[in-house]
């Protein structure tokens, strides 16, 4: 998946991100309900993944509380602090940019998950640090979240390998529209927009 994805030419890529900024707005205004409340976590997008930068821009200007991921240790659960574009961040781990320090700590209730691949079931494979499996799984012991992967089309597998800690995401996004997991389900669902 690795290789695949680094063979993407730049417009493949352009217009993936244009397609997942438009469709993702409307789900994540779909998700948060008619209280419009609760925070959105993001990731910031290494070269090859699929670029969520418009996205973060279009949620932004709707008003919708955005947060990036800090790697606070091995091992540990991820924590998340407010960012919005224009912020001056730091580099982390892995020269990944984060927000600064001194921004405040977030809760999100919608995590916008990055992957490598995944299945119908919600299922994903990550780059095998298990982050976002520790994080998900502590923010679900606390509260309702929605997981949301973030993908190319043709990331979808037919069968992700997993095990018991492994946590599922609810939805994956991908340019062609928002799909709904469910681990009851053979297949994904498409939702139309």
């Amino acid at each position: 998946m690795l290789a695949w994805r680094s063979s993407l030419d730049g417009a493949a890529k352009v217009h993936a991100a244009k397609a997942v900024a438009e469709l993702g707005l409307a789900l994540v205004s779909d998700l948060r309900g008619p209280a419009r409340q609760g925070a959105v976590s993001a990731f910031a997008a290494m070269p090859d993944e699929l670029n969520v930068w418009p996205l973060l821009r279009r949620l932004n200007a709707a008003d919708v509380p955005l947060a990036l991921p800090v790697v606070v240790g091995k091992g540990k659960p991820l924590i998340f602090r407010a960012w919005a574009p224009g912020d001056a961040m730091d580099k982390g781990v892995w020269d990944i940019p984060q927000p600064k320090l001194d921004r405040p700590a977030v809760e999100p209730d919608i995590l916008l998950v990055p992957l490598l691949a995944f299945d119908a079931r919600g299922r994903r494979l990550g780059y095998g640090g298990g982050f976002y499996d520790r994080t998900l799984a502590e923010l679900r012991a606390r509260k309702p979240i929605v997981a949301v992967g973030l993908a190319y089309d043709e990331q979808r597998i037919d069968a992700v390998p997993h095990l018991d800690y492994d946590q599922q995401l609810d939805w994956v996004l991908t340019p062609s529209g928002p799909l709904w997991c469910s681990p009851d389900h053979t297949d994904a669902t498409a939702v139309p927009r």
